[in-house]
């Protein structure tokens, strides 16, 4: 398969009389795309604001962050089964829309969404506060159950994601980035001599609104599954998590695995990248038994020489983690894996629910009990009054300053567990 990336980088957002995107500029017409989202019977109204790199902004609380991307050519089209229909993506060109990105906001859905700020010290635990964001504002109707409601707030972030790269059809882009990936015969008739690795990424599907969706369906209950590393590039995977910001998968997580992306740019030169095994993370210590041994036994018949497995979440997922390494490590497969740590705010606990003898290449993306005071902010959009449920706040969060005081669990991506960011912790 061969994915080109068509990229067009944003230098700001502005609202307009027609959607266009012109000399780095997106226009956007609030009306056509408020019109095309009302479209779902279940949105009560909806509006949008711009929040831009360095403006004195916070937008809390955020469901999820979606890179605007729109199929130029090729099979289907980005997020399938929800925006595109379920054929197979991952070829043809793919326009992508650098320095921007879609924040979904408005009524919250549950206690687990997160903050981004544009400037000051919040701004530095994420690298959303570098790009141009669209931020919808989706307001259900009365009495949506909460699960139709994170549903709609979810195509809704999809939809105005493609409608905005939709801008960009017969444009020309200001970079291309070509990704191949063979069969599986052909790398190993190209690469005999180089390790073979697999990514196994662990997606959350526990239930109560902390589900992710491949082609459009809900991970929860399917065995591991093998997928190709460009139809995640293509938005194939899309979060459906209300679990904790600070190290859940967001949506632009998948469309920028940097674990897929740095294997990617190495096969073939230093290792042979094989794929991608998908592996749900359950409640249940039965569920969880059965997902690492089968991802095991396809990593096992794969002959691959190592694997990296990353975690998503934290608590319970990380016996999910363990499994996958003790199994892996048992049948002769090297094993790193990649998780973030909860050690307390003085660093002093243990940062792993559970660990192993057998885990001894880890990676960690910092600790998400550490604790932050953000200045207070000119504008908000959205209600800052979540920060006193979410995940990392407290009813006490909100000074009588305007300051929010939060462990940066509550701030959008900001331990992210594929390694997003730039966060790790250290031994004193």
């Amino acid at each position: 398969m061969k994915l080109t990336l068509n990229k067009f980088h944003v230098q700001d957002i502005q609202f307009a009389e027609a959607s266009s995107f012109c000399s780095g500029v997106l226009y956007i017409n609030k009306a056509e795309l408020a019109e095309y989202l009302m479209e779902d019977t279940n949105i009560c109204s909806v509006d949008f604001d711009i929040a831009r790199p360095g403006e004195s902004v916070r937008i809390v609380p955020i469901k999820d962050v979606v890179q605007p991307r729109f199929k130029q050519s090729g099979s289907g089209q980005v997020f399938p089964g929800f925006v595109g229909d379920v054929e197979t993506v991952g070829n043809g060109e793919t326009n992508v829309l650098e320095d921007c990105a879609v924040a979904t906001s408005g009524k919250i859905v549950a206690f687990q969404e997160g903050i981004i700020d544009m400037s000051g010290p919040g701004a530095e635990f994420n690298s959303f506060s570098k790009m141009n964001i669209l931020v919808p504002l989706i307001y259900p109707v009365e009495g949506l159950d909460k699960h139709t409601h994170e549903a709609t707030v979810r195509i809704a972030g999809l939809k105005t994601a493609a409608y905005m790269a939709k801008t960009t059809l017969g444009l020309e882009p200001d970079e291309k980035e070509v990704f191949e990936h063979e069969s599986i015969l052909e790398m190993g008739q190209k690469y005999p001599h180089l390790p073979k690795v697999v990514y196994v990424d662990m997606v959350q599907c526990q239930g109560l609104m902390h589900d992710t969706y491949v082609y459009g369906l809900n991970v929860k209950g399917i065995l591991s599954t093998m997928i190709g590393p460009l139809e995640v590039l293509d938005g194939a995977i899309i979060s459906g998590n209300c679990a904790a910001p600070g190290h859940k998968n967001a949506t632009i997580h998948h469309e920028n695995n940097p674990i897929i992306l740095d294997l990617l740019r190495r096969h073939g030169k230093e290792l042979c990248f094989v794929g991608v095994l998908l592996s749900n993370e359950s409640a249940m210590l039965k569920e969880k038994k059965r997902a690492a041994y089968y991802t095991s036994s396809l990593s096992q018949l794969l002959g691959v020489d190592g694997v990296i497995v990353s975690e998503e979440g934290g608590g319970n997922p990380e016996t999910d983690l363990m499994f996958n390494c003790r199994l892996h490590e048992n049948k002769g497969i090297k094993t790193v894996l990649v998780t973030d740590e909860y050690c307390g705010r003085d660093g002093a606990s243990q940062g792993l629910a559970d660990v192993t003898p057998e885990a001894d290449a880890v990676v960690t993306n910092g600790n998400g009990n550490q604790f932050v005071v953000l200045p207070k902010m000119e504008r908000v959009i959205g209600d800052i009054e979540t920060v006193r449920i979410i995940t990392g706040g407290n009813v006490d969060s909100i000074g009588e300053d305007g300051t929010v005081s939060v462990e940066i669990a509550a701030i959008m991506g900001s331990c992210c567990e594929m390694g997003y960011e730039h966060m790790t912790t250290r031994l004193r």
